[in-house]
C-alpha cells in the first residue's frame, strides 16, 4: 500500500513539475520575449532587402570560391573556398565546418598543447598571408592581434577587437579602392564598447561592417 502511494505522489509530482517547468514557465517566458525584446528573442537576425543575411550576434565567413580553368575546385564534392579580399574576416573558427552556429564548439587543447600550437601558427600565417601585402612595411607575427591568432570559446564569435579591423582596413581600403578614411569611420561606427562600459572589450561587429561597406 505504502509504495503504491509512493508510486502515484511520484507520478503526480512529475506530470505537475512537467506542466510547470516544461510547457508553461517556457511559454510565459517566450511571451515575453517577444513583447519585450522581440529582436533579441529571434535571434536579431539581419535582412537585406527581405533577404536574411544573417545575425548580429553570430559570426559568419565571407569566402569566395576558388576556381581552374573556368570550373569550381571541389573537394570531397564541396567548393574550396578561400577568405573574400574585399571583406573583413571574422576571427578564426573552432567549428567544424567553420563558423557552425548549429554546433557551437571549441577545441579544448590546452595551452601547452602541441595541437594548439599548430593551430594558432596556421591562422597567424593565413592572417600574415592574407593582409601582410597590405600592411605598411610588412605584417610581422609579432603584430596579430590575439584574437586573429585563436578561436572563440563558442567558435562564433560575430566580432573582432579593433586592432584587428585596423588591419584589415588597409586591405580593404587598397581592394575596394576606397580612402582609408572612410574605412576607419566605418570601424568606428560599428565599434561596440564594453558591456555596461566594464564588461568585456570592445568589439567590431564583422557583419555590420561588411553590410556597411556594400552600401558604399
Amino acid at each position: 500500500m505504502a509504495i503504491r502511494k509512493d508510486f502515484v505522489t511520484s507520478v503526480i509530482a512529475m506530470l505537475v513539475l512537467i506542466l510547470f517547468c516544461g510547457i508553461l514557465y517556457p511559454l510565459v517566458i517566450t511571451g515575453v520575449s517577444q513583447v519585450a525584446f522581440p529582436g533579441n528573442a529571434n535571434g536579431q537576425k539581419v535582412y537585406v532587402h527581405g533577404k536574411l543575411v544573417g545575425s548580429k550576434i553570430i559570426g559568419q565567413s565571407f569566402q569566395m570560391p576558388v576556381y581552374k580553368n573556368g570550373k569550381p575546385v571541389l573537394s570531397d564534392g564541396s567548393p574550396v573556398t578561400v577568405p573574400d579580399p574585399r571583406y573583413f574576416q571574422t576571427r578564426p573558427s573552432g567549428t567544424d565546418p567553420a563558423d557552425n552556429d548549429a554546433a557551437t564548439e571549441f577545441a579544448n587543447y590546452g595551452p601547452n598543447s602541441l595541437v594548439t600550437k599548430k593551430a594558432i601558427a596556421s591562422n597567424i600565417a593565413a592572417y600574415i598571408k592574407l593582409n601582410g601585402k597590405y600592411y605598411p612595411g610588412g605584417l610581422t607575427a609579432g603584430q596579430v592581434p590575439v584574437d586573429a591568432a585563436d578561436t572563440s570559446a563558442s567558435g562564433v564569435d560575430p566580432h573582432i577587437s579593433p586592432a584587428n579591423a585596423w588591419i584589415q582596413a588597409y586591405r580593404i581600403a587598397a581592394v575596394r579602392h576606397l580612402p582609408r578614411a572612410t574605412v576607419d569611420a566605418l570601424i568606428s561606427k560599428y565599434t561596440a564598447g564594453r558591456g555596461l562600459g566594464f564588461s568585456g572589450e570592445p568589439g567590431v561587429n564583422v557583419l555590420e561592417l561588411n553590410l556597411a561597406l556594400d552600401r558604399l
